[in-house]
């Protein structure tokens, strides 16, 4: 008996994996891989971003659009995460070709650090544009740092020195050795959103928040919250030294972001 059949659930989360699998691999077969993109905003002054955050979706067989959330476990740790995250780059890379100015972050699982089309990808943007290094923001999420830490710390150090940002995604969900922290030297840290919703009337979440952010400011690194859904916490976070928030409160993430129809608005003139 294979042993996700002996529990029911275990059986259910395996055929679920199994089939976001299928449907990322089509997806990718028949070349429908997009990018959205959502707003990261200075606390203090949110009417102008930061960056922007790059995220991967793919079409299913109905053309409904799929978030990473719904199929990106399931594939991390396969070959088929590495191409996703090549893809990712891929796109990333061309929107910043595309737009001067533009400033985006990528993410990527530490998993893809030495994937020789990974690396490939990334040359071949860096070479296309002298400006791309310093407007590109790797992502690499908490969880994935920790499975090859030393890696990452010597990764992050070369392409830093071409100019390109880190950022650390997830921050506070529970795997950081703090050991690490001061040896990787990221540039951002992104403070997960589990501490963020709801701060303003949640004094738990305002105490942690608070310690994670002094972490990030001890550590000269830019702090931003994620998950920011009202005005109240908004607020909140702007008035404890938050440097940038991020969540649907500034924008949902979109296929089609506003410097594309700037563009076609342009060329209408």
């Amino acid at each position: 008996m294979h042993p996700a059949d002996e529990n029911p659930l275990n059986a259910a989360v395996a055929a679920r994996d199994r089939d976001a699998i299928r449907m990322v691999q089509a997806a990718v077969d028949r070349k429908e891989v997009m990018l959205a993109f959502q707003p990261v905003v200075p606390a203090t002054n949110p009417g102008q971003p930061a960056f922007h955050e790059a995220l991967i979706r793919v079409l299913d067989e109905t053309q409904r659009i799929i978030p990473a959330g719904d199929f990106i476990e399931a594939i991390e740790t396969t070959e088929l995460g590495r191409k996703i995250d090549c893809l990712a780059l891929e796109l990333g890379l061309a929107e910043l070709h595309a737009v001067p100015g533009l400033r985006l972050s990528v993410n990527m699982s530490a998993r893809s650090i030495g994937y020789p089309q990974w690396t490939r990808v990334l040359h071949r943007g860096l070479a296309q544009d002298p400006t791309i290094g310093e407007r590109l923001i790797l992502e690499i999420t908490e969880a994935s740092a920790m499975v090859v830490p030393d890696m990452v710390a010597v990764f992050m150090r070369e392409l830093q020195d071409q100019g390109l940002a880190f950022a650390l995604d997830d921050f506070g969900a529970g795997f950081t050795s703090f050991r690490y922290l001061k040896d990787f030297y990221f540039d951002i840290l992104k403070i997960d959103g589990q501490f963020i919703r709801g701060i303003a009337a949640n004094r738990d979440n305002q105490c942690l928040t608070k310690a994670l952010l002094g972490i990030a400011h001890h550590f000269e690194m830019f702090a931003v919250a994620e998950s920011v859904e009202n005005d109240r916490d908004a607020a909140y976070l702007a008035r404890i030294g938050m440097d940038c928030l991020q969540g649907y409160h500034f924008g949902a993430p979109v296929v089609h972001p506003p410097w594309r129809q700037d563009s076609r608005d342009r060329r209408r003139a």
